[in-house]
């Protein structure tokens, strides 16, 4: 499953320790950390420690991993502040591709919720 880390890719450098992350939540696979450029009160990104470029090149050998992911969310979202379902909720986000608004190579999914509207979304 893991692949090289990409020396040009700022998530691998967070990843690494190289570049500083506000942290919500790390363990073997995963690092978890507040977006920096938050588009709601509440937003972070979920990260695979192995450099998977985007969910274009996930295979049979990351749905353990993707599992983990949108299961892990909803346990994140409510501790970092977002309300409970049904009235409060969150937004799960996976970019892919230029043309699907991806800005870093390197799959993530974004966590975001709060009191609406946001600056984005």
């Amino acid at each position: 499953m893991s692949s090289a880390a990409d020396p040009a890719c700022i998530f691998c450098k967070i990843i690494e320790g190289k570049i500083p992350s506000r942290k919500v939540h790390e363990d073997e696979e995963l690092l978890v950390f507040h977006d920096i450029h938050p588009w709601a009160p509440v937003h972070f990104l979920m990260v695979p420690k192995a450099h998977v470029p985007s969910l274009a090149q996930v295979g049979p050998e990351h749905e353990a991993l993707l599992g983990r992911m949108l299961t892990l969310a909803p346990k994140l979202a409510l501790q970092e502040g977002c309300r409970p379902y049904p009235d409060g909720g969150y937004r799960v986000v996976i970019n892919t591709g230029a043309e699907g608004g991806q800005e870093v190579r390197h799959l993530h999914v974004h966590v975001m919720g709060g009191p609406r509207p946001w600056l984005k979304g």
